[in-house]
């Protein structure tokens, strides 16, 4: 069994096809998929989504630091803190800091990544971490925010050996997608020098396609690439590595 633990089903990508899309997933053996937050325009797709597939997927709530705006960020996390009023999530995500598209809103993303950090912390649950050319500045959010009630996911790890391992200091998994079959991906160089138990699997879907399928748009299905790299970089048989990763979206979703 396989665990997507961060896939955008809800996408438009998948308008034409997600059915098919879901059941190619299952046959590839993913039958758990944890379903990232970006902002208020996408909850009622997500929603649809579970009702479609209630026993498989897991909703996830937040504001993704691209959509954190600055005429329109406090609305949005009134929002998120409004729909934990009303129901249970798996995690608060995805959050985070993403200095690729816009530097301009850096303090206010700092804002929004720590006010939501509060939120699990108290509903008790994990974040999931959205990093983008800002492992410094994620860093220094965590380090003000460390204590026993902080762990999630480092949801798409592409950094250093030495930011992983950091990673892990703040109780975080590395979520371990696509680029991980990219020929300079970097990740595959020291990844095995990483314990088992701190890694998750994901797609991203329908962003960051695995090879052969780089530049396409990605589907859960493709999980099963990933782990077969997976496997070879730890020269672990592909179901003990899809055993393991499952055992440890479980320990950090409770689920």
């Amino acid at each position: 069994m396989l665990t997507d633990t961060h896939t955008h089903l809800y996408s438009e990508a998948f308008d034409e096809d997600r059915k098919a899309m879901m059941e190619r997933a299952a046959e590839a053996g993913v039958s758990r998929f944890f379903i990232p937050a970006i902002d208020s325009t996408y909850t009622e797709a997500m929603y649809d989504l579970e009702r479609q597939f209630p026993d498989k997927v897991f909703l996830m709530m937040g504001l993704h630091p691209t959509s954190v705006k600055e005429e329109s960020y406090l609305l949005e996390l009134a929002k998120v803190e409004a729909a934990f009023e009303k129901r249970s999530f798996y995690a608060v995500g995805e959050i985070g800091i993403d200095l690729y598209w816009d530097t301009s809103t850096l303090e206010i993303q700092k804002e929004a990544f720590r006010r939501q950090i509060k939120l699990a912390k108290k509903y008790q649950l994990p974040i999931v971490i959205h990093c983008r050319e800002s492992f410094d500045e994620i860093f220094e959010v965590l380090e003000t925010e460390r204590d026993e009630k902080l762990f999630g996911i480092f949801h798409c790890f592409t950094g250093t050996k030495v930011q992983a391992e950091r990673a892990i200091g703040f109780n975080m998994k590395l979520g371990i997608g696509g680029v991980v079959t990219f020929k300079n991906g970097k990740i595959d160089r020291f990844l095995r020098e990483i314990d088992l138990k701190h890694i998750v699997l994901e797609t991203d879907s329908p962003y960051l396609s695995p090879v052969p399928f780089r530049g396409k748009r990605n589907e859960s299905s493709y999980l099963k690439l990933i782990t077969q790299k997976v496997a070879e970089i730890y020269e672990m048989p592909v179901a003990e590595i899809a055993n393991i990763t499952t055992e440890n979206s479980k320990e950090v979703f409770g689920v």
